[in-house]
């Protein structure tokens, strides 16, 4: 684990592979870490340089000092950190908010990008009510709270089943976050809308979802590719919310052949 330092707060990130290969950036989901790239990175490595960071709050990443957060501010973190590891142009993959990050990368930024990646995600998610009474609960009640609530959201049966302490374990990982930046992330969320923001621009783009997905449903996807020219997104079958961890080598085999 590294630190950055931009614009006064200590971003925390990893940078990992050979400096020679192509460059991957991951974005995870919001009230989870970069640790759910965790189980991709023996498929990555031999092939490109991965880099990978926590979100305001979330990890190892210092809490947001300001009173708000917008999906350019979290653009322009990708781009100090890509900056900082000294490259240009980049392959990025961002999961729920993180596909949200990409959607601004690909609005305002297309020219940095030599793909993108974009799973469990949408140009418009739930509704902006949702998310200022989600974001007033966490205020309220606490992340530990909200997380029993919150996290048997984001995985299938499937992977609940296969694995019987997933729950637990990202229960503490959501509840060691700042409650705060998690709570501007969700008004973020429901302030964020792509649906016109998307046409034209020229990069390369899969969309990836889950049929068990009840926070980004398939169509919900599918709306985000008729917004975005986008192919028909790849819906993963007894998958929830996050492929990364429910389906890592499946996952990975798509993410290899986008970037290749």
């Amino acid at each position: 684990m590294s630190f950055l330092n931009i614009n006064g707060r200590a971003v925390g990130y990893r940078l990992l592979g050979d400096a020679a290969l192509p460059l991957v950036v991951l974005a995870h989901p919001l009230g989870m870490s970069q640790a759910v790239w965790d189980d991709l990175l023996p498929a990555l490595l031999p092939r490109y340089r991965v880099l990978s960071w926590d979100l305001p709050g979330h990890g190892s990443s210092a809490a947001w000092h300001d009173d708000a957060i917008t999906p350019a501010d979290l653009a322009a973190e990708v781009l100090a950190l890509v900056q900082w590891a000294g490259v240009d142009r980049f392959h990025f993959a961002g999961t729920s908010i993180g596909g949200v990050i990409g959607q601004q990368l690909l609005s305002a930024h297309p020219k940095r990008l030599l793909s993108a990646t974009l799973t469990n995600t949408g140009a418009v998610i739930g509704t902006r009510d949702a998310w200022q009474t989600r974001a007033a609960a966490v205020r309220e009640r606490g992340l530990v709270s909200m997380a029993v609530d919150i996290v048997p959201r984001w995985f299938g049966p499937l992977a609940c089943e296969r694995e019987p302490a997933l729950l637990k374990g990202w229960n503490t990982i959501m509840g060691r976050g700042d409650a705060n930046s998690y709570a501007l992330l969700c008004e973020m969320l429901g302030e964020a809308n792509f649906s016109e923001q998307l046409q034209g621009h020229g990069v390369p783009l899969l969309l990836v979802g889950g049929s068990d997905d009840v926070a980004t449903p398939p169509d919900t996807l599918r709306t985000l590719a008729e917004c975005s020219g986008a192919g028909e997104p790849v819906i993963l079958e007894q998958v929830g919310h996050v492929p990364s961890v429910e389906c890592p080598a499946v996952f990975a085999e798509l993410l290899v052949k986008r970037v290749s």
